[in-house]
């Protein structure tokens, strides 16, 4: 037997573990990334991370529904202890009618009871439960192009082939969605086609909207490829309430008010606060006890405190009140990130550079002309970490449709979390490193 050179016995080394498939398709998120870049320097300005104001995180109003949640110590405990495995029932009930409202219906018109709503951890553990639910290995989901690249991660891990539809100043095109099931139809494997993915509110990572008109467009060509198995519209409304411009349209839910094809999923850590993870969503009747099944195997249910905490947030009418301020906060943002674009970067967009223009939401996306690369490891990219300044790189956000080659020449900037007074500084540095490159 080998020995050390203090003689004893040297150990026989480990061998590797074995994993899972589902490990080993599972991708690096690129967000990880972007925040420990940030987070080693501090005289970089982040444009990049989604996040949410930090200024606006509501810690003393918080701290004051706690105290009220927790006064009596009979009623504390129990909120204090498991609760129900879909959510809890009183705000279950409170969700149905904020939905409601949203949409501009009564709880009567909306139609759609609070046993159909699942509360979960934050709207992503939704996206991938359903996801858990309805793919296997092969299947196929639809999404925009570009799209949220984390549940694009998500996909991934299931082993789904990822189908990209293209998307104009109004979302998603309806047009362009039908082709592409006609095309997999063509292939015989329509069978395959399990869910339509579509952010539906100022999406990640563009900030457009769908169009009012479209909706029921998306709705109506998603039933009719429904032949030998019914295709989920899934709905992701993560930033429907910080719209800051202009009125924004009813969900596509409002146009399936059976709720057969859709499943409408929300959260409260865009507009209220992401360290209570709770998200929400309502779901087909046949998919919620599938849905409660998978989730009891993760967690047994969402935080029962933090459940609490947020229905006494929107009793209250704190709720409300926080997100208008958000709406104000956020639209000051976006307003200084246009007028810093176009201050300088004004003389450039004439074309093949060009940027939205967000009516709510998190994000700006800026198309340069094609023959910049912006990918982490360009020159491009390693030039604006240098002039101090990050950025999502729009490749990440196309998903990986094998019919298809992302453009290398888009990038996400986000306002969310940066400060007010450092977004004109940030744009400036943006600005010179795009100046040197052309």
């Amino acid at each position: 037997m080998d020995r050390s050179t203090t003689g004893r016995p040297l150990s026989p080394v480990a061998p590797p573990f074995t994993l899972s498939d589902r490990a080993a398709r599972t991708i690096d998120q690129p967000i990880g990334f972007l925040i420990t870049a940030a987070l080693a320097n501090p005289n970089l300005i982040s444009l990049a991370a989604g996040l949410v104001d930090f200024e606006t995180l509501p810690t003393r109003e918080t701290k004051q529904l706690i105290q009220e949640l927790l006064s009596d110590d009979e009623v504390g405990r129990a909120r204090l202890n498991y609760g129900p495995s879909l959510g809890l029932t009183a705000l279950r009930q409170e969700l149905i009618k904020h939905l409601a409202k949203l949409d501009g219906q009564t709880v009567e018109q909306f139609g759609i009871g609070p046993e159909q709503v699942v509360v979960s951890n934050g709207s992503q553990q939704l996206l991938a439960l359903l996801t858990e639910v309805l793919v296997n290995p092969g299947d196929i989901v639809i999404t925009a192009w570009p799209s949220y690249f984390v549940y694009t991660g998500v996909l991934v891990t299931a082993g789904a082939q990822v189908r990209c539809v293209d998307t104009d100043d109004n979302g998603m095109i309806p047009e362009q969605l039908e082709k592409v099931l006609r095309e997999i139809e063509a292939a015989g494997q329509l069978d395959r086609v399990k869910i339509v993915y579509v952010v539906s509110y100022h999406d990640n990572p563009t900030s457009l909207t769908l169009s009012e008109d479209r909706r029921p467009k998306l709705l109506d060509i998603v039933k009719r490829f429904s032949k030998r198995q019914r295709i989920l519209l899934m709905e992701d409304a993560a930033y429907r309430e910080l719209t800051f411009e202009g009125q924004p349209p009813r969900s596509i839910r409002y146009y399936d008010p059976k709720l057969e094809h859709v499943a409408l999923l929300q959260t409260f850590s865009k507009p209220f606060a992401p360290g209570f993870k709770v998200g929400y969503g309502i779901l087909p009747m046949e998919l919620v006890d599938k849905v409660g099944l998978i989730k009891d195997n993760f967690d047994f249910g969402t935080a029962n405190l933090n459940q609490h905490t947020v229905l006494r947030a929107m009793t209250s009418g704190l709720y409300d009140r926080h997100v208008v301020m958000l709406q104000k906060r956020y639209h000051a943002k976006a307003k200084a990130m246009l007028e810093a674009l176009q201050k300088h970067l004004g003389d450039y967009a004439k074309g093949d550079l060009h940027w939205t223009h967000p009516r709510g939401g998190l994000y700006v996306w800026l198309t340069l002309p094609s023959d910049y690369d912006t990918a982490r490891d360009s020159p491009f990219f390693k030039k604006c970490v240098h002039e101090g300044v990050l950025y999502v790189p729009g490749a990440y956000c196309y998903g990986p449709d094998p019919t298809r080659k992302a453009p290398k020449n888009t990038l996400r900037l986000s306002f969310g979390t940066v400060a007010l007074e450092k977004i004109s500084e940030g744009i400036r540095r943006l600005a010179t490193a795009i100046r040197s490159f052309r």
